[in-house]
């Protein structure tokens, strides 16, 4: 089922389904103990900075089991280390995984397409350069606070094709790696390139790199088996503003705000633009669109209700700036505010 061309309500039931089906399968036995039997094995821990943009799932692209890459994403894959609340979640996390005796690396993404332009990301008005300029500053800024010689943090800027969901590696010394330029039976390279462009990466680290990459290399021959027209083109027709959106694998579904920026209005609006853009357009009917804001809590009690406080501004805030500046459009939003249950992934709906 085209989910994209079905009325509102119905968009909005399916989308909850797969939150369920998503947390059913999260929480089943099997997917459990193969996250534990995953992790024991390739210990790392790994962070993705990356766009709001919902094509870029990197546990897709790698074929890497649910709950092991942790996302944070903004518009454009913008961040800044100066940013207090962006700040203190990294470092909290950071500070979480090394009491554990685990590494972590920081893939810092940018994105575009290389069929169209008009594409790629908008956060940066389709200018890859300029995309990959920022990534090498926030690359310089995880380095600043977590240390330049690698030893526990280690960051690498990473791209993203969105027309066949391949990774491309910058390495340290300006070499790449763009891993559609290579054949999957030529897999048994990876660990020499990964020497090439990462010398300084701990042993450990490499070996949990590779798996990401050998799972890329079987995801792009099997999206070149696909017809992609539809999924490579903004056919967005949701804002999720917050954190806990890991069940979203549907390519174009949503934009992904996530809480980090002092100016959260900026990318609201940038968000509000496509959709809007969307349904003029045609390529999603224009009957409505989904606001779903969210925030993550681990325990029952007073870190729920933080939650709770902390997804209804989310909520808010963003509805207002989109009456304010679209007021059209913010005529067929419909608005769902929600906390994510960390340990199990599910999403509880706390009103609207």
């Amino acid at each position: 089922m085209d989910i994209h061309n079905r009325p509102i309500q119905e968009r909005i039931d399916w989308l909850f389904e797969i939150a369920q089906r998503y947390t059913a399968e999260f929480t089943s036995p099997d997917t459990y103990l193969a996250r534990k039997r995953y992790l024991a094995i390739h210990p790392t821990d790994i962070i993705a900075l990356k766009c709001m943009d919902g094509r870029i799932n990197i546990p897709v692209a790698t074929n890497t089991p649910p709950g092991i890459i942790q996302p944070f994403r903004n518009l454009g894959g913008m961040f800044n280390l100066g940013w207090p609340h962006l700040n203190e979640v990294l470092s909290h996390h950071v500070n979480d995984i090394v009491h554990t005796g685990r590494q972590i690396l920081v893939l810092i993404t940018y994105h575009f397409s290389k069929g169209d332009p008009h594409r790629g990301c908008a956060g940066f008005n389709y200018d890859t350069e300029a995309a990959i300029a920022h990534t090498h500053t926030i690359k310089e800024q995880v380095e600043y606070v977590f240390g330049q010689r690698h030893s526990t943090v280690y960051p690498i800027v990473c791209g993203f094709e969105t027309d066949e969901d391949a990774l491309i590696l910058h390495g340290n010394d300006g070499g790449r790696l763009n891993l559609a330029e290579l054949s999957p039976d030529k897999a048994d390279s990876l660990p020499h390139w990964l020497a090439s462009l990462y010398p300084d990466m701990p042993a450990q680290m490499r070996e949990d790199l590779l798996p990401l990459l050998k799972g890329n290399l079987e995801r792009i021959a099997q999206v070149r088996q696909l017809n992609r027209t539809l999924d490579i083109e903004h056919r967005e027709w949701m804002i999720c503003m917050g954190r806990g959106f890991d069940f979203l694998h549907a390519p174009n579904l949503a934009l992904i705000i996530g809480p980090y920026s002092p100016n959260l209005a900026d990318p609201i609006r940038k968000a509000a633009s496509i959709i809007l853009n969307n349904m003029q357009t045609g390529r999603i009917p224009d009957d409505g669109f989904l606001l779903l804001a969210s925030a993550p809590y681990m325990e029952a009690g007073m870190d729920r209700a933080r939650a709770e406080m902390k997804a209804r501004f989310a909520s808010e805030f963003t509805a207002q700036v989109i009456q304010t500046e679209f007021p059209a459009l913010a005529r067929k939003m419909h608005l769902r505010t929600t906390v994510l249950n960390w340990h199990t992934r599910a999403l509880e709906l706390t009103g609207n």
